[in-house]
């Protein structure tokens, strides 16, 4: 049994989404696939964010980058769902767009953005995504259930990097999943708190929604689909003869991670590493390719070195005292 997560990049067009649910139904059924995380679409938390933060200011435009948002995932409606549903699914995206709004107009009144708040506005990016995408399977003759992962997903209060309790939240998911043998499209980034407060798993949290949810089943494998070839032994945009590195070590991805490679969200291999199941960073534009394979006992590369990475403006700090 497999998990799948797909980026921003990956959904980041109506056509890009429709490659994705073509790949989905060809492999779903014959990976035994039981879940599929999204991220929002591509720059729409950066883009609520910013419509957050203008409000926070006093500033009335504010609506108008909601406005761009609200279009945005209409038109994704009017392109991939079909038009017995499209009526419905454009109801429910535009309740949803209220439930924002209305938080936001509070966030203008009292020129206030709290952690808190700012989860909240955050997490309408994949909730609004995932609705667009399970209708939009359901309408290309794949069933399969919309999953919030907030009902499942439990946290601390940390608003904006919220930790997971892993006890509860493997509970809720074994409970769920087996009560529920249709494909869940889930939420990537969002959890709540055990009094139902909305709260995000940090930048790259969709990565952990899914190795969570791969931890909890038990799954042979957990699959990161983005928009290159695996893990590189560099950044491309630094090292233009950099290349993809075709296994690895949850201690290698791990030091990587950590130092500045960008494909995968360091929090996301502690579970996966804890229970052995494998980590496979595949390219949604070249999905024949093989990717990167992490695991526990990756044989050794072609190469002494499995790759570099690097982080820009570091500052240093010195303290002395008197």
């Amino acid at each position: 049994m497999k998990v799948y997560k797909f980026g921003g990049s990956s959904v980041g067009t109506p056509d890009r989404i429709k490659g994705i649910i073509d790949l989905i139904i060809v492999r779903a059924e014959r990976e035994n696939c039981r879940a599929v995380v999204f991220s929002a679409f591509q720059g729409v938390t950066d883009q609520l964010i910013e419509t957050a933060n203008l409000a926070a200011a006093g500033r009335a435009d504010y609506t108008d980058n909601l406005k761009i948002i609200e279009n945005r995932h209409l038109e994704a409606v009017r392109a991939l769902v079909d038009i017995h549903h499209q009526s419905n699914t454009m109801a429910v995206i535009k309740m949803l767009l209220n439930d924002l709004d209305d938080i936001l107009q509070g966030v203008y009144l009292i020129k206030e953005l709290s952690p808190r708040s700012k989860d909240f506005v955050l997490s309408f990016g994949e909730r609004l995504s995932n609705l667009v995408i399970s209708r939009a399977l359901v309408s290309a003759g794949h069933d399969c259930e919309f999953l919030d992962a907030r009902t499942l997903i439990k946290t601390n209060a940390n608003f904006g990097n919220a930790q997971v309790n892993m006890d509860v939240t493997q509970s809720n998911i074994t409970a769920h999943f087996s009560a529920h043998p249709l494909l869940q499209i889930v939420t990537g980034f969002v959890a709540s708190t055990d009094k139902d407060e909305t709260t995000t798993l940090g930048r790259g949290g969709s990565d952990y929604t899914a190795s969570i949810l791969g931890a909890a089943l038990g799954a042979e494998e957990v699959q990161i689909w983005t928009d290159v070839d695996g893990v590189l032994t560099s950044d491309p945009r630094k090292v233009t003869r950099a290349f993809p590195v075709e296994t690895m070590t949850y201690e290698e991805a791990l030091e990587m991670s950590h130092f500045g490679a960008k494909v995968i969200y360091p929090p996301t291999i502690q579970p996966l590493m804890s229970r052995g199941i494998p980590i496979r960073i595949k390219n949604t534009f070249n999905p024949s390719g093989f990717g990167t394979l992490i695991s526990a006992d990756a044989l050794p590369g072609k190469y002494s070195i499995r790759g570099i990475s690097s982080i820009d403006d570091v500052p240093l700090l010195r303290l002395q005292g008197t």
